[in-house]
């Protein structure tokens, strides 16, 4: 779903190269204060964005037993080949960060099973897949992929901050925008999905009009944000980029933020857990699960991973309120809509994007 300034995927470009690290949780807990018979591996398959901090994985373990292995594989896009390409006998237990734009995949390809737990928090439920209705994917996060803007570059300039995703076609922003391969990284999908819900059946005169407009595509989250994007990594020259609603709260200073969201183009995007079928340790899975809707995880998400949590009541960051915008209303597609179309509209984006 940074690694660089905070900690949204580092996006793949092709889900070949699939590679994977270990992190062991350690810390206050001795294991030798555990029954040695109930310190067992879970083993957690997520995209690169997981982070969590150590003491939170200790306590897990202290209270459990069960010492987490983290298995990191790319982006939400690249996770979920690679878990469709394991299916029945994955690489893990259990797997965070399959969002709502891929998740409908994921179940038909029998990637999860069935588990729900026993007791879901105030607000979660309302994350549900559409059509799953948490039996499968519990909702653990959610966030919004929106166009952001370089505040301070439009004020150089004397121009207008778009408003809206007609303006990007607009020969004033020509040359002015940058996303990312709809076909490689999580939120160029998102992006993309956006653009079929507020356009509908004109979504791809829509895209043509964006790339005669100079629009850039680029492979992957980093690419756009830090290598494009004017508030990146520095040498970037556009002002305009496809990025999370939380992107302010991170470029703060004396009292401001110097990143703007357009805010009629968010599109929602919630991520899930779920024991995969074939896990060698399944309660491992769901007693992870579990713990990761508790008030100790979720009050972690905001600082460590710049997403939202999912359960009512949980405090947000002190900047967040003011600075990480949290869209009462997004674009929107059903998930039934996503699992039918989704082949054929990456074909036809590939398509158009490959013959400009």
């Amino acid at each position: 779903m940074r690694l660089f300034h905070h900690t949204r995927p580092v996006l793949a470009a092709t889900a070949l190269g699939l590679a994977a690290t270990s992190l062991v949780a350690c810390g206050s807990s001795s294991p030798s204060t555990m029954p040695a018979a109930k310190i067992k591996n879970v083993v957690l398959v997520t995209h690169d964005s997981w982070v969590m901090p150590k003491s939170v994985l200790a306590d897990f373990t202290r209270k459990t037993g069960y010492v987490v292995t983290v298995r990191a594989s790319g982006d939400a896009g690249v996770l979920t080949n690679k878990l469709i390409l394991s299916a029945g006998n994955p690489d893990g237990d259990v797997s965070f960060g399959v969002d709502n734009t891929l998740g409908s995949r994921a179940l038909s390809n029998n990637v999860f099973a069935s588990y729900t737990p026993g007791s879901v928090p105030a607000g979660a439920a309302q994350y549900d897949l559409a059509g799953d209705n948490g039996s499968h994917l519990t909702p653990i996060d959610h966030s919004a992929v929106c166009v952001d803007v370089d505040l301070p570059w439009f004020k150089a300039h004397d121009l207008a901050v778009p408003t809206s995703l007609d303006d990007l076609v607009k020969p004033a922003y020509k040359g002015l925008f940058v996303t990312e391969s709809a076909a490689a990284s999580s939120p160029g999908t998102a992006f993309l999905l956006a653009t079929i819900a507020a356009k509908g059946d004109g979504w791809q005169d829509y895209w043509k009009a964006l790339l005669a407009n100079g629009t850039q595509v680029a492979a992957d989250w980093t690419s756009a944000y830090q290598g494009d994007f004017t508030q990146g990594g520095g040498k970037g020259t556009r002002p305009i980029v496809v990025s999370y609603n939380s992107d302010p709260a991170d470029a703060v200073s004396n009292g401001r933020s110097s990143i703007g969201v357009v805010k009629s183009t968010c599109f929602g995007q919630v991520e899930y857990a779920g024991v995969l079928a074939g896990a060698k340790n399944a309660p491992g899975a769901q007693a992870f699960i579990d713990f990761l809707l508790t008030p100790e995880v979720q009050s972690q998400l905001p600082g460590s991973m710049y997403v939202f949590p999912v359960v009512n009541g949980i405090a947000l960051p002190s900047g967040w309120a003011k600075f990480a915008y949290q869209p009462t209303q997004t674009l929107t597609l059903a998930a039934s809509d996503i699992a039918a179309n989704r082949d054929q509209w990456l074909q036809q984006w590939n398509d158009l994007v490959s013959a400009h």
